[in-house]
């Protein structure tokens, strides 16, 4: 475990969202290392004795209390200067961001122990949503005092310097399937990681599998027990909480594209052509930008929901859809200078296909908002 020293701030770079600003620059110059599939590790040293480990832990738990407004500035910011490890930072980040939300509105006290620790430690979650959704995945087998976990969990970002899986399974009842909510240390012994991230984009998060073969649980750490296969409120939380703040990664990773893509258009006279490629390329991108203010307002008023759930979820399509469309008609618009990795057009555009593999994806997401319209049932929608 890297615990970086604590270091003073000035108070303008208390803000999250300024300190991500001052970080970028050399986050920027190190992501051509990270595109050989290095994990962002030196990034991580620079988060932590920033203070924006803990920035989304509430004041009273020792925290900066950022909400997730600041928290999707922050990670919008890092997208624009290294892809990578704005998606690895947002999966640690939304894992905070939850039990802190849940904290400041719901009272939910026991909470507050692992806050605490993410902000007097600054330990980095680590999260297998990637792997875990409604369904839940892994099998927990009933042992004396607690559960036996074997499991395999993919895209686990940021794994190589993970202190605390937040992870689930499954328990075979007898009234059926139930999932398990539950952290594991990454430094147990029963826990490894099978270093098979070799990727499109996005090939410095450390998304490794990690793998459970029989650590025990015991039943008091057990955070959570829902019916899998079923919506549950907390994944309502998750879903208000997690998408606009991932999925501003996103938005600054095509950012960033457009910014190059507009340097190298300007070196060269434009024909009405061009001019219509980068108009188009403005529009998708505005798209983008009010879809993802969506998801924040949708998040910020703090109403978890089915309803909020389909808001976000439609949301997450129309970013997702649209940095796509943008990013692809940077390359477009700038021609073959696009093509040569130096540019950092191509790595933009590889990074930025990570859009379309988070849940939930437009089937389920329109399966989902069809049968909201038509007052159906969506328990099982996902």
């Amino acid at each position: 475990m890297i615990i970086a020293a604590k270091i003073d701030q000035p108070e303008q770079f208390r803000d999250p969202l300024a300190i991500a600003r001052s970080l970028g620059p050399g986050f920027a110059a190190r992501a051509g290392e990270a595109d050989d599939d290095a994990f962002v590790a030196a990034n991580y040293q620079e988060l932590k004795a920033s203070g924006l480990v803990e920035a989304g832990v509430p004041t009273d738990l020792g925290g900066g209390g950022a909400g997730v407004g600041d928290l999707c500035a922050m990670i919008r910011e890092l997208g624009r200067h290294c892809g990578s490890t704005a998606l690895a930072f947002a999966m640690h980040t939304h894992q905070v961001a939850i039990p802190a939300w849940r904290w400041t509105h719901q009272q939910a006290a026991p909470v507050a122990p692992l806050l605490k620790r993410v902000a007097a430690e600054r330990i980095v979650l680590v999260s297998s949503g990637g792997s875990d959704w409604i369904e839940g995945s892994g099998r927990a087998e009933k042992v004396e005092g607690g559960y036996r976990i074997t499991a395999r969990k993919a895209f686990a970002s940021g794994a190589p310097v993970g202190d605390l899986l937040m992870t689930s399974a499954v328990a075979d009842e007898p009234d059926g399937p139930w999932v398990l909510h539950f952290g594991v240390p990454m430094s147990a012994p029963a826990v490894s990681i099978a270093p098979v991230w070799k990727a499109l984009g996005m090939r410095g998060t450390g998304s490794h599998d990690v793998l459970i073969d029989g650590h025990v649980v015991p039943d008091a750490a057990i955070a959570l027990r829902r019916k899998s296969g079923e919506w549950h409120m907390l994944f309502h939380i998750i879903s208000m909480i997690a998408f606009p703040i991932i999925y501003a990664a996103y938005l600054g990773v095509a950012e960033s594209a457009r910014e190059i893509a507009v340097g190298l258009g300007r070196r060269r006279a434009p024909g009405a052509h061009a001019i219509e490629l980068f108009g188009r390329m403005e529009t998708e991108l505005s798209a983008a930008r009010y879809a993802h203010a969506a998801m924040i307002a949708a998040a910020e008023r703090g109403t978890p929901s089915p309803e909020t759930t389909g808001e976000i979820m439609t949301a997450r399509v129309l970013v997702g859809r649209h940095v796509l469309a943008a990013v692809e008609l940077a390359m477009e618009a700038a021609g073959g200078a696009a093509f040569y990795r130096d540019a950092g057009l191509e790595r933009r555009f590889r990074d930025v296909q990570g859009a379309r593999y988070h849940p939930m994806r437009p089937g389920a997401q329109e399966d989902f908002v069809g049968r909201l319209a038509l007052g159906l049932d969506v328990s099982r929608s996902f």
